[in-house]
């Protein structure tokens, strides 16, 4: 990646980011609308407005702070959590680990639309285009490499984390009722997994894997 000065950086990731956890929580409320809890809808989160989903912390300064310096390479973050209320599933169990992977999902499928966006603006630059065809190319990139760190981050079994969820369905129930009450401490592991770079080391393999896969599809 180019050396970017601190203000084309937050122009370009700007948009991926707000994208990124913005539809991610969305993608929350709208699988747990169809499994029939419209809390998320009562209380107005089911919405691409990302005014109702940021988290001034962790979806602004953090994020921001970190690429910048990081010069654009390294990106952390969340947004205000959808609202969900298990008791108006059929099946709690399930049904909240497919909410749960509903927000990965989500931004798989992003990074699918930006690495196409990439494609096509690279095809369109020339002396006339440049101006923005090029911030576009970049934001693609960014895209991609935001919403495939967030998707396999959130996948990681480690509350409160999607992937927490996912596997406290799969899990026996006393397993299950363990990695509920480890929501405590959750949060404590990955900051320290963070602070010691080790959460780096875990993400980054899978997430060059994805790009990898994806570059291929779209011949970047």
């Amino acid at each position: 990646m180019a050396d970017f000065n601190t203000i084309q950086i937050l122009a370009i990731s700007a948009l991926p980011i707000l994208f990124a956890i913005t539809l991610h929580e969305v993608a929350h409320g709208w699988m747990a609308l169809k499994l029939g809890d419209r809390t998320a809808q009562m209380l107005g989160r089911l919405t691409l407005n990302p005014l109702k989903h940021i988290d001034l912390v962790g979806t602004v300064i953090v994020p921001m702070a970190l690429l910048v310096m990081s010069q654009g390479t390294l990106i952390f973050g969340w947004a205000k959590p959808v609202p969900v209320t298990t008791r108006n599933f059929s099946k709690p169990r399930r049904d909240m680990a497919l909410v749960s992977l509903a927000g990965p999902l989500a931004n798989l499928l992003m990074a699918l639309v930006w690495a196409l966006i990439t494609r096509i603006s690279s095809h369109l630059i020339s002396d006339e285009t440049v101006w923005y065809s090029y911030p576009l190319l970049l934001m693609g990139e960014r895209g991609v490499i935001f919403n495939l760190v967030l998707m396999v981050l959130n996948l990681l079994p480690i509350p409160p984390l999607d992937g927490s969820r996912v596997a406290g369905a799969l899990l026996p129930g006393p397993l299950a009722y363990r990695m509920e009450r480890a929501e405590v401490v959750g949060p404590i592991l990955l900051l320290v997994l963070f602070a010691t770079g080790l959460l780096q080391q875990i993400v980054q393999p899978m997430v060059l894997l994805c790009i990898r896969l994806i570059s291929s599809i779209f011949g970047l």
